[in-house]
């Protein structure tokens, strides 16, 4: 029976023989001979010998059973400094008919929205097109309620955000009025959107999703 099947085989204690073995042949043979030798799987060998701090010897690791390169295997091919590439300062071309699909210097996507167009971002909020400028999409689309707001009273000041007023979000054009949005700073913006500004139940709930999230990162951050 396997692991896979929900029995777990018997387990096999390293004897004193197997300690032996494992000290006298680990450092100068193959850790797959070894393991053979000893009739257990490779990774028991491995986190056996470094239970047991043993490492591989010089010698062994200047050998060509170590499988390691040791700066000699593939000196015949390898690029030399000065050398010039049989292929530099030509061009490639894939031919065919790969030229009728290439896209044109300055040549816009099939689904590129003109200056004025609308859109509602992944948050629900309504864009306008204002610009073709390259860069980040924060240059070409500008909120509603903020394009609003600077038509009466000129640009954002510095540390500053429109947002709508309580209970006046909306993603439908007509009702984005002045009377709906207001300025204001990043300081006050954070303190309304504080968790202490929730029952305290889903303030709790806000704060465990935060260290879920952050485990999670930081899991996937060190997989990489």
């Amino acid at each position: 029976m396997t692991k896979s099947k929900g029995i777990i085989g018997p387990r096999m204690p390293w004897t004193d023989e197997d300690n032996a073995i494992l000290c006298a042949r680990y450092p100068h043979e193959r850790t797959s001979v070894v393991a053979e030798a000893l009739g257990r799987r490779l990774a028991q060998v491995y986190q056996h010998a470094a239970k047991m701090r043993l490492s591989k010897s010089p010698e062994f690791l200047a050998s060509p059973a170590s499988g390691r390169t040791n700066g000699r295997q593939g000196a015949g091919t390898r690029f030399t400094k000065g050398i010039i590439p049989w292929n530099k300062g030509t061009h490639f071309d894939s031919g065919g008919r790969s030229v009728e699909t290439r896209f044109k210097p300055g040549k816009m996507p099939h689904n590129t929205l003109s200056i004025g167009s609308y859109r509602v971002d992944k948050d629900g909020t309504l864009q306008r097109k204002v610009s073709e400028a390259k860069g980040n999409n924060s240059k070409r689309w500008r909120g509603v309620h903020e394009l609003v707001w600077i038509a009466q009273h000129g640009p954002v000041p510095p540390k500053h955000i429109v947002v709508f007023k309580s209970g006046k979000r909306t993603a439908i054009l007509e009702e984005i009025t002045l009377d709906s949005v207001e300025c204001i700073g990043l300081a006050e913006n954070m303190k309304r959107n504080t968790r202490h500004n929730y029952p305290k139940e889903l303030s709790d709930l806000m704060q465990l999703r935060g260290a879920i999230t952050r485990q999670i990162n930081k899991r996937l951050k060190n997989e990489q």
